[in-house]
């Protein structure tokens, strides 16, 4: 799989759930605050790495 696409799959991905994360927030349910941080940070992981993987 090239880079770009595995890019593309995941903001596809992480967009889905972030779109529900914020959802429920916005329903009321604190417990999804922790659970977007935690995604924001898997992401921005995920992208180093990806980003990296460019580099070499």
């Amino acid at each position: 799989m090239k880079s770009a696409e595995r890019v593309k799959k995941l903001r596809d991905m992480m967009g889905e759930q972030m779109f529900r994360l914020r959802f429920q927030l916005a329903m009321g349910q604190t417990e999804t605050l922790n659970k977007i941080r935690v995604l924001r940070k898997d992401r921005a992981r995920l992208l180093t790495i990806i980003r990296e993987k460019n580099n070499d």
